[in-house]
């Protein structure tokens, strides 16, 4: 696998991993109700004043479906905004409670894995000191 960490995104690359995984996260996405039970048992929502984007169905519709939505056209900046929201508000500590079924955690753990496979995710600065998502 060869990786631009600074460049343009294999999107071939991309597509196939969203082709492989496509019934089960459309799934999940598809039965999301908005209820907002994920966000009450999500620490870091409680942590953060209840800020929305730190809501389990914002952080999945922000990275998956925003995956899903631009299939073809995943770009760079699109998977560093997705950076922020699947390291940074989740921990994948798997509290978030669904009564729908829908898996947060494996959600939140295969939009890491698009970008990993892009080489977005955190790494360390210029002076080697690892990035800090606390």
């Amino acid at each position: 696998m060869v990786v631009d960490p600074a460049g343009a995104v294999n999107r071939e690359q991309v597509k196939q991993i969203l082709e492989r995984n496509q019934a089960k996260m459309k799934y999940y996405l598809s039965h999301c109700a908005h209820c907002a039970l994920c966000a009450e048992s999500c620490f870091l929502y409680q942590a953060h004043d209840r800020d929305p984007q730190y809501m389990p169905a914002y952080k999945v519709i922000h990275s998956v479906g925003e995956l899903y939505r631009k299939k073809d056209k995943v770009d760079r900046a699109l998977l560093l905004r997705i950076k922020r929201i699947v390291w940074k508000n989740c921990a994948l500590c798997q509290r978030c409670y669904c009564p729908m079924g829908v898996s947060v955690p494996s959600m939140i753990a295969f939009a890491r894995m698009v970008c990993r496979s892009q080489g977005v995710y955190p790494q360390g600065d210029a002076e080697g000191e690892p990035e800090s998502w606390l």
